[in-house]
């Protein structure tokens, strides 16, 4: 418990069985007060793990139902148990919960509501093993969202972010794609709400067993990411309406 605010981890898992234990080794418990684990139909024994673990809140698709869906599942279920902040962390440990502490302090003392682990900050994604093809696909898929949106995030694409329950209870997540898209999705629905968002360097790690989408789903994510900044700008200037901005 952090300044009376109940911080919640949350973790969208798909065979997560060989790194979820290391990964969890690693957080900082201390502060933490609750962790809930949503498995989506992984095919190894991730939930055993989770259990053996004493990860008090698993949640089990019997079907699978993809990475934004299974995040949809995640936050409904913090805020059901009461979260103020609400951290998601990927279980692969591609980053490290070492920043958690850093993370729910900003949300806390309500410095931002918003707080996103940045892989691009410093040198931590090439550094970290990122492909080179999706470096630079990053750069440039941030710089056209920067210009279109308005913004200037150092990159819209890494997946360990922290959020208020504020921010979570205004958004329409619900509306979001049930794959990747969703994170960037979620970040427009962010801005178009008034909400400011903080970044923190955020060293990174890409192993075997550290998910990553291949290169076609990652092009099919980029005309996505294209998609979303367009609609978010033709929104913003009330040239169209879409159901993502619907306030809850």
């Amino acid at each position: 418990m952090l300044l009376d605010k109940k911080i919640v981890i949350v973790l969208p898992a798909y065979n997560a069985e060989k790194t979820l234990a290391e990964m969890y080794s690693d957080i900082p418990m201390d502060i933490i007060d609750d962790i809930v684990l949503v498995d989506d139909s992984s095919k190894d024994k991730t939930v055993d793990v989770a259990k053996k673990l004493g990860i008090k809140h698993i949640i089990i698709h019997e079907k699978n139902k993809g990475y934004g869906n299974n995040q949809k599942t995640c936050y409904h279920k913090a805020l059901e148990i009461g979260a103020d902040i609400i951290i998601m962390l990927h279980p692969d440990y591609q980053y490290t919960p070492k920043l958690i502490p850093a993370m729910a302090n900003i949300i806390a003392y309500n410095v931002y509501p918003v707080v996103l682990g940045s892989r691009i900050l410093g040198k931590g994604a090439r550094t970290g093993g990122m492909p080179f093809y999706k470096y630079y696909l990053n750069r440039i898929l941030t710089l056209f969202q920067n210009l279109v949106i308005d913004q200037k995030l150092s990159e819209y694409h890494t997946g360990y972010r922290a959020f208020s329950k504020e921010v979570l209870n205004r958004i329409n997540f619900d509306a979001n794609s049930n794959d990747f898209i969703f994170d960037n999705e979620m970040i427009s629905q962010v801005f178009f709400a008034g909400f400011q968002v903080a970044e923190i360097t955020c060293p990174t790690k890409y192993f075997k067993e550290a998910s990553s989408i291949n290169f076609r789903r990652s092009v099919k994510y980029g005309f996505g990411v294209l998609r979303v900044s367009i609609q978010h700008f033709l929104q913003k200037h009330k040239l169209a309406n879409f159901r993502i901005y619907k306030k809850n």
